[in-house]
């Protein structure tokens, strides 16, 4: 099959494409058929027949009944008019009783009564080959979008839920959908032609439908409270029509989402008893605050922190006298700022984590921490990465408990235990403790 997509640019890390590091090879047309790369058009495998790619269940009707020839899964195609340009050609070359396999019906009837079906389908190893580099074409393509879109600073888009206006990076309207009208669709990074599943969510708002449920109302004010009594404030998750805008529906040839996720649960369960004697534990690695290096143990991580980045974890403990909690808050709230491409310190945002780690260390606004207040919040207590190692390792103090703070009767409390004896007094349990007691 020969190629046409564009070799690949790269240039500075900026995201200017200026050298060409391969040369660049013009569109051909597979079997001198005269269909353009850009042309909607999807034409028949045998004949001058050729219909928009809106209609291609109109051609594949037209390739039964007129061509005797069957196409299996044509769904999982990820591009069905380069495939039929593909075999169009094929088929001049060669008799399709070569690759196609043939299906005789009404067999003991007379031979005039007879026909010949031809089925093309991926057991034929040309055809799976063809068919998987479409879809890695297809997903390289997917993921270049994707890299557009996260890149893109020129997005402006009012929310669907009020008159607020957002520009720049499209991250600001989801984080605002998320946070202030508790509307999610997951991690915004996940989610490819943005503007186009903006469009279809708006257009369901519009004609009064329920995101979730996909009821209709009345009115605007009847569906608004439906949402929010109801707690719909997310997309129904079993509607197809939402798959092409997640990347993890490219990932894999003929797999949805929940392919994919109940593959992995079926993983879990088809080995639970496996004999493990034999396992070797892997020590689990810490990964930076501010780039992707990883370490087998949390000093070398600090260390690693402290000399490229300048931030120094354990100076900033000793400091401002963190006690576990606390210091599972800061890591906490730095990552997720890290993760919104928004300075820790000075909350300016920026397009990429690239150009935010080159402000903060220009800046040293890296070394810095802003007001306890910020980051001393009850909502750092739960991880930004279900996986973050480093949060393991966090220890309340250099040295070991004495035997005094281990023998000493201190009720276990999340935050300041300064006053415990006002804590005691007025705790809810001797409230309880206190009330009468209930007859049975």
């Amino acid at each position: 099959m020969a190629s046409s997509e564009k070799a690949s640019l790269t240039g500075t890390g900026t995201g200017r494409k200026d050298h060409i590091l391969e040369p660049l090879c013009l569109p051909e047309s597979p079997g001198g058929i005269a269909v353009s790369e850009g042309s909607p058009s999807v034409p028949c495998i045998f004949c001058e027949e050729c219909v928009p790619s809106a209609e291609q269940e109109k051609l594949l009707k037209h390739m039964i009944i007129e061509h005797k020839l069957v196409i299996a899964d044509v769904k999982l195609i990820a591009d069905f008019r380069w495939y039929a340009i593909y075999w169009k050609k094929r088929f001049t070359e060669q008799p399709i009783t070569d690759f196609c396999t043939v299906i005789r019906t009404n067999s003991e009837a007379s031979l005039e009564e007879q026909e010949n079906y031809y089925l093309l389908c991926d057991v034929l190893p040309e055809d799976r080959i063809l068919r998987e580099q479409l879809q890695q074409k297809r997903l390289k393509e997917i993921l270049e979008q994707q890299q557009q879109e996260r890149l893109d600073t020129k997005f402006q888009r009012v929310c669907l839920f009020c008159h607020e206006e957002f520009t720049g990076n499209r991250l600001l309207l989801y984080n605002h959908m998320n946070k202030d009208h508790a509307f999610n669709v997951g991690l915004p990074d996940n989610i490819v032609y943005c503007n186009e599943f903006l469009d279809v969510l708006q257009k369901k708002l519009d004609s009064l439908q329920c995101l979730y449920c996909e009821r209709l109302f009345r009115d605007k004010t009847t569906l608004k409270d439906h949402m929010r009594k109801k707690q719909h404030r997310k997309i129904n998750s079993k509607n197809r029509e939402y798959d092409r805008f997640y990347i993890i529906n490219y990932l894999e040839l003929g797999k949805s989402w929940e392919d994919v996720q109940s593959e992995d649960d079926r993983e879990l369960t088809d080995h639970l008893d496996d004999d493990w004697s034999d396992w070797e534990e892997h020590p689990a690695r810490a990964v930076c605050l501010f780039c992707e290096k990883q370490a087998e143990t949390t000093e070398k991580l600090l260390m690693h922190m402290k000399d490229l980045h300048g931030f120094d974890l354990l100076k900033m403990k000793s400091h401002l006298g963190l006690n576990f909690y606390q210091q599972v808050k800061l890591v906490n709230f730095i990552r997720r700022e890290f993760h919104m491409c928004r300075c820790h310190f000075c909350q300016e945002t920026f397009p990429s984590k690239g150009e935010l780690i080159v402000h903060m260390e220009e800046t040293k606004h890296i070394t810095l921490l802003p007001d306890r207040c910020t980051w001393d919040q009850p909502q750092y207590y739960f991880p930004t990465y279900e996986n973050d190692t480093l949060l393991c390792t966090l220890t309340d103090s250099d040295g070991e408990l004495t035997n005094e703070d281990r023998n000493e009767d201190v009720p276990v409390i999340a935050e300041d235990i300064s006053d415990l004896e006002n804590l005691k007094h007025s705790s809810v349990l001797n409230q309880l403790l206190r009330e009468e007691p209930i007859t049975k």
